[in-house]
């Protein structure tokens, strides 16, 4: 299971693995999600969201002691691993997710940075890969990669099991879905991303339910990390604002998130607005998401950190 959005699993964005899982899902709209079919989007997203991750790195950089062991719960193709890395100068990172090819990536990605002798990479499905960690991590980061464990409860104690005394375990889940557009496009009924947004949580839904051992959980993240032992130390929400008009790359974020949606949900549309994404996403067409000005994006991701009893 790779992650959101950071290349890390979403929900509420087309983040991936939204690290995002973010995350609009970023990951498709069935059940059997490929990841490594998404590597280029997860990798493509990770890195436009990077300044809302450096934000969220530099927060639990303040908030703990230099730590000797990262874990990267979902890691992706390790875009958000190689953050970490950089941002923890004296730590080793280790990158951990359950599809081998997107690990190829973080590697590659860490050799590239020159960071390859401080990123390690661990295959296996969580939580249980976790029992082959070296030693227990001293911050353990999970972007949107628990709502794809069926049982998200006995994970999270899984997770705060993994950590060593004093440890970290940050988690991001929730947030608000991401914006590029105007609620009035001028084309089309007023609205569309809204209509969008509850089809994904319906979508969302059915992905929960139909995981393997999948419980319902209130997501009231405080109190089930407080209910895996461990002590609930702060939350806090990061922005990423890039306001319109948007460069290339943000351009290429809402295509891509778009088409997904148009491909996954076509047949749950309203003819109306199927008509009015496929002229979003026509390049020839002045209102589509590659030529109008006013395509931004907003978005707001939530972190969560507990700490292990010493």
């Amino acid at each position: 299971m790779a992650h959101d959005h950071d290349g890390n699993h979403t929900h509420g964005q087309a983040q991936g693995h939204e690290q995002g899982h973010g995350h609009q899902h970023g990951h498709g709209h069935g059940s059997d999600l490929d990841w490594n079919a998404m590597a280029p989007h997860l990798e493509a997203q990770a890195e436009l969201f990077a300044p809302l991750y450096r934000q969220a790195l530099s927060w639990l950089a303040s908030e703990a002691a230099e730590p000797g062991l990262i874990v990267d719960a979902g890691s992706g193709p390790g875009v958000l691993s190689c953050l970490f890395a950089e941002a923890f100068p004296g730590a080793r990172v280790v990158a951990v997710d359950g599809t081998a090819p997107l690990l190829d990536r973080a590697r590659a990605r860490a050799d590239r940075l020159s960071l390859a002798d401080r990123v390690d990479t661990l295959a296996g499905e969580l939580p249980d890969v976790l029992d082959e960690l070296p030693k227990p991590a001293d911050l353990l980061w999970a972007s949107r990669s628990l709502h794809h464990l069926g049982d998200q409860r006995s994970a999270l104690t899984a997770f705060g099991q993994r950590l060593a005394p004093g440890g970290t375990l940050a988690l991001l889940e929730g947030g608000l879905p991401s914006r590029f557009l105007p609620r009035d496009l001028g084309i089309g009924r007023p609205g569309l991303q809204a209509r969008l947004d509850a089809l994904e949580e319906d979508w969302f839904a059915r992905m929960r339910a139909d995981l393997p051992g999948a419980v319902a959980e209130t997501e009231d993240w405080p109190a089930l990390l407080t209910a895996a032992g461990l002590k609930h130390t702060g939350t806090r929400s990061f922005l990423l604002d890039l306001p319109a008009p948007a460069d290339d790359r943000t351009r290429a974020y809402a295509a891509a998130h778009l088409g997904r949606l148009r491909e996954g949900f076509g047949d749950a549309l309203v003819a109306e607005d199927r008509d009015t994404l496929d002229r979003l996403l026509d390049p020839a067409d002045p209102a589509s998401v590659h030529r109008r000005p006013d395509v931004f994006l907003l978005a707001a991701h939530t972190v969560y950190t507990a700490v292990r009893p010493s």
